[in-house]
């Protein structure tokens, strides 16, 4: 899948949202819940169903791709193992939802609420910037950048101004994700690839970083006060001086320096 392929349907849905309010309501969406099975999925594929609210509802037998999602409810719903590529999901609400192992790709999550949501071992790459993901778990997440398909430039997972804050992110892969201003205090990111990623200005004060993998990452006005750093990577990262706290950091002398 093309960057092109990817805009271009981004702008459809755009237009399509536009153009009507949400196609369905709450009752049919049930409906269609309720006869689907595994070989024929609901049909939801491309629905506008922008502002409904289906919280509670088990969709893990649905066909949500590229449906307009916009200021949904989906809190507590069940969307484990779906691909949810270029769906439109901004200021979608997932708080406490069930989104492990799902795809989303090309897809806008900017001012979304995640908090508690379940995004173990999920595929994203997308824009959550501004979002809360305060105690979601990412652990095994892969949002790292795919270097093998990157046709019309790099396509990464962007975290800008996020709430991520007493999160789960042990072995989750992030390299290359945009993170600035981040806040990751008290987040739990053991052994957790953070290579390459932008984490100038992150709040990562109490953070487990024991293992991680920083090596190549911006820190620039990042504060690690009280951050745990034993065994951690932070080899070509530059000027130390520019880290906030990094001297009262735990376990900085097992930490792996250039």
């Amino acid at each position: 899948m093309t960057f092109r392929s990817i805009l271009t349907g981004l702008l459809a849905i755009g237009f399509y949202g536009m153009a009507c309010a949400a196609e369905i309501d709450r009752a049919e969406v049930e409906k269609r819940l309720a006869a689907a099975s595994k070989n024929r999925p609901a049909d939801l594929r491309r629905k506008d169903l922008t502002g409904l609210d289906l919280s509670g509802l088990d969709f893990r037998q649905a066909d949500l791709w590229g449906a307009d999602l916009r200021q949904a409810n989906f809190s507590r719903s069940n969307l484990s193992g779906l691909n949810l590529d270029l769906t439109v999901m901004t200021r979608i609400n997932l708080s406490g939802a069930n989104l492990s192992n799902t795809s989303i790709f090309g897809v806008s999550i900017m001012n979304a609420d995640l908090s508690g949501a379940n995004l173990t071992g999920s595929r994203i790459i997308a824009n959550l910037d501004r979002s809360d993901l305060n105690r979601a778990d990412l652990s095994h997440a892969n949002w790292g950048a795919d270097m093998k398909n990157q046709p019309m430039g790099l396509m990464r997972v962007s975290l800008n101004n996020v709430d991520l804050s007493g999160a789960d992110l042990s072995d989750a892969n992030l390299s290359r994700a945009l993170m600035r201003h981040a806040n990751l205090s008290g987040s739990r990111l053991h052994n957790a690839m953070l290579a390459g990623v932008d984490l100038s200005g992150a709040n990562l004060t109490h953070a487990d970083l024991s293992g991680a993998d920083l090596s190549g990452s911006h820190l620039e006005d990042a504060d690690l006060t009280g951050a745990n750093l034993a065994g951690a990577r932070l080899t070509g990262i530059g000027n130390k001086s520019t880290i906030k706290g990094l001297d009262a950091a735990k376990n900085l002398q097992s930490a792996i320096f250039d």
